[in-house]
């Protein structure tokens, strides 16, 4: 007598791998352990193969610089030169000029607080102390927290080489200390502009590339720290990354409400480093690949070859066929991911070939 089979339709076995689904709910044959000849035979044929299966979403991204920050001038005046949209600027160069005078960006992570001067202590005052240092105006200067004569005569060297009066005292509109070089990502006083505490004169990043893409909050496994990320690059190119983490996405000065509730931003850290978007266009969109799990060597058939079995113990199974007849055999189902569904059963080996559904 003739068994009867079910095979799962094309259609909704690609929807079950585009879900991650491994529950699929459909009719089928009598049962697992049948033989059956030519007459049976299924209408296409595919073979078991061992593979790695991941679960994966691509969605767009942009390049960017890790940890944005805005930078306020701490003094009232006027922008002389505006800062350099796009530029790098490293200890001991100008971020902009304010009054007609650089404010320099030195290296430190304790923001200028104060007017620095001889008879001052603190850790400022040692940070301050060790840039004069680095930038070659040391002479004599013995790094502690300490503002004395050596440190007034090393600050007026470093004044006199910025054409500021040498007053051997730094303002606090003077310098800008941030904890590396950074990346000026946006020009936000222009020359002539009047300034002050309250006022974004700039926004700088880190010199660190990184991706940021957005996410839907059904994907909030896709978010966790260390996920890897494949990034296809404006040119074509692919870098790995990994997710470092999620943040806030950008808001309107005007309109604070104007972010998204809808998704969340992920932030990618490229495994490459600077040299990752060397030569590409930042403001081109990439393409981000999230693999949200995976299988490793495992057995896998082509979803279409799954079939569901009627019968008291139901299940699904696969059949295989062998010269002129098939058999179907019980099988357990896992992950299914491009179109592939894994597969385990004691009579499952690699290379042997199974029914496939007509499509």
């Amino acid at each position: 007598m003739r068994r009867s089979t079910a095979w799962i339709a094309g259609g909704i076995a690609v929807a079950a791998a585009a879900t991650g689904a491994t529950a699929l709910v459909l009719g089928g044959g009598d049962g697992a352990d049948a033989s059956s000849g030519d007459g049976d035979r299924p209408p296409a044929t595919a073979k078991i193969v061992r593979t790695d299966l991941v679960q994966s979403k691509t969605v767009d991204g942009e390049l960017d610089y890790a940890q944005r920050r805005k930078v306020s001038s701490a003094v009232d005046g006027t922008v002389t030169v505006a800062a350099k949209a796009g530029s790098t600027v490293t200890q001991g160069q100008a971020l902009y000029e304010l009054n007609d005078k650089p404010v320099t960006l030195l290296y430190g992570q304790i923001p200028m607080f104060r007017t620095m001067k001889p008879g001052d202590r603190g850790s400022d005052v040692l940070q301050l102390e060790r840039n004069l240092r680095d930038l070659g105006y040391g002479s004599g200067l013995y790094i502690d927290p300490r503002y004395d004569a050596a440190t007034k005569a090393a600050v007026k060297r470093w004044q006199k080489s910025l054409n500021r009066t040498p007053t051997g005292t730094v303002g606090q509109g003077d310098v800008v200390f941030q904890p590396d070089r950074v990346k000026v990502v946006s020009a936000d006083a222009a020359a002539a502009d009047q300034v002050g505490p309250d006022t974004k004169v700039l926004t700088v990043a880190s010199t660190k590339p990184v991706v940021r893409a957005q996410l839907e909050q059904g994907d909030v496994s896709l978010t966790s720290k260390g996920t890897t990320v494949k990034v296809t690059m404006p040119s074509g190119r692919t870098e790995r990354g990994k997710v470092s983490g999620t943040v806030r996405p950008e808001t309107s000065d005007d309109d604070p409400s104007a972010a998204s509730e809808d998704g969340i931003t992920v932030e990618v850290t490229l495994d490459g480093g600077r040299s990752a978007v060397s030569e590409e266009d930042t403001k081109a969109t990439v393409n981000v690949t999230f693999a949200s799990e995976s299988r490793k060597n495992v057995l896998a058939v082509p979803v279409e070859a799954v079939v569901a079995l009627r019968g008291e113990q139901g299940g699904y199974g696969l059949e295989l066929v062998k010269g002129g007849t098939t058999r179907m055999v019980r099988v357990e189902t896992g992950m299914t991911a491009d179109g592939q569904i894994e597969v385990s059963g004691a009579e499952l080996r690699e290379g042997m070939a199974v029914g496939v559904a007509e499509q």
